[in-house]
């Protein structure tokens, strides 16, 4: 098959009723899919079961604490220094607190708001505009809670090495920009990982916000696929460029053990974590010791902890083996679309056709298919070009996922068609 950009008309309206033929298929097998969220799959929860026995009865004593009593807030002392060896920063950095980090960073961004953050003039309630700066593609969730405060979001595009510092800098003369969003590594849904010099550069911004705050998401920082791609120390280097209070980095369990019952945390400067606290504890006297200690006793140490995510890479990598493969034969030939190849994370980001994306979620939908709706990886899900569609392959069986792309692959090369054919 030629490329359709290189088809003369005739041949492009033969292709189109072939095509039309062959999504009309799928009508009839009326089939229920669903590759919208980065949901583990049940196999993967599976990995961790045994984590029920770890609360046996040997007195529940750990660090000399009694974690079936109140206290502790900020998590066990043995559990931070697990997750500080991950992070590569101080136990006396991190703070463990709940089961999900989007509640973590609401619970940050809701403390600036209520009271603002360490260095802020006044709450940022108070202020007149808040704007945050989205890098996008981007999680959709984290422009959701930023709107949820009545934040102005500022698009910022992704480059294979981060967003666009070029970009940021236009908007650091602003006092109102608050801040910045950011998954650093196996980016959602790109599978982007920043650059040194990309971390360096934000470390480096001279905002007038004194307030600025780097959203640090590392939701996939040791959820390699294929292979790892180290990441620099955002902490280390704001603490190397004088800015040591800038950032606030977030991790959590969710995609490790159960993503409903898991751990979250956030690494951040000594001086930010005793400001925290102080908010915090008028919140809770401590949150859940017995799952800290039952997480401490599953993953052990570092090593046992990657060693389990060596088994989550080998439940996922077929399934995203089965994406790109059918990416790469049934649409790579036909030059209507791009795509990332992440060596890890959760997604596949897919460029389709300028102006197609909402089409073929449609297509998808009426034939059975669920993707996440078009636009939903931009601010205001406004996709400017209508493009990116975000393949999420981990929660369905591998036989569901590559029905899945069969459908998905007619569906591009129908709204491709179409599109090309208004013109003629």
């Amino acid at each position: 098959m030629k490329p359709y950009p290189q088809l003369d008309n005739n041949a492009l309206k033969n292709e189109f009723e072939l095509v039309k033929s062959q999504y009309s298929t799928y009508a009839d097998l009326h089939l229920s899919l669903d590759l919208t969220r980065g949901k583990p799959s049940s196999e993967q929860v599976n990995l961790s079961n045994s984590i029920m026995n770890c609360a046996s009865d040997d007195g529940f004593i750990i660090d000399r604490i009694d974690v079936r009593n109140y206290g502790v807030l900020g998590g066990l002392p043995s559990i931070r220094a697990l997750f500080a060896d991950v992070l590569g920063v101080d136990a006396s950095q991190i703070f463990i607190g709940g089961n999900a980090s989007l509640q973590l960073m609401y619970d940050v961004i809701s403390k600036a708001y209520t009271h603002g953050l360490l260095h802020s003039v006044q709450p940022w309630s108070k202020e007149k505009t808040i704007k945050f700066l989205c890098p996008c593609p981007g999680y959709d969730r984290h422009f959701n809670l930023s709107l949820s405060f009545g934040m102005e979001l500022i698009p910022i595009d992704l480059t294979p090495e981060g967003p666009s510092i070029e970009q940021i800098e236009k908007h650091m003369s602003d006092p109102s920009v608050k801040g910045i969003w950011c998954v650093p590594k196996f980016s959602n849904p790109d599978g982007i990982t920043y650059s040194k010099r990309t971390c360096e550069a934000l470390a480096s911004l001279q905002p007038a916000a004194p307030d600025f705050t780097i959203i640090w998401d590392n939701a996939y920082c040791i959820h390699s696929i294929y292979k790892d791609e180290p990441l620099p120390n955002m902490l280390s280097i704001c603490q190397d460029y004088g800015c040591p209070d800038r950032v606030y980095m977030f991790m959590s369990t969710s995609k490790i053990t159960y993503a409903g019952s898991g751990l979250a945390l956030f690494a951040t400067s000594e001086n930010n974590l005793e400001y925290y606290k102080r908010l915090a504890a008028y919140q809770t006297i401590g949150y859940s010791k017995i799952n800290e200690y039952m997480h401490l006793r599953f993953l052990k140490d570092k090593a046992n902890l990657l060693a389990h995510m060596q088994k989550h890479a080998e439940i996922l990598r077929p399934k995203f083996d089965a994406v790109l493969t059918a990416l790469d034969k049934n649409i790579s030939p036909l030059n209507i679309a791009t795509w990332r190849r992440p060596n890890g994370g959760y997604f596949v980001s897919f460029y389709a056709m300028p102006h197609t994306a909402s089409r073929i979620v449609e297509l998808c939908r009426l034939v059975g298919l669920k993707l996440t709706p078009a636009g939903a990886t931009y601010p205001y899900s406004n996709d400017p070009l209508d493009s990116n569609i975000r393949i999420a392959p981990s929660y369905p069986t591998l036989k569901e996922v590559e029905q899945a792309m069969d459908v998905l692959c007619i569906c591009v090369r129908y709204a491709a068609l179409e599109k090309m054919l208004e013109s003629v």
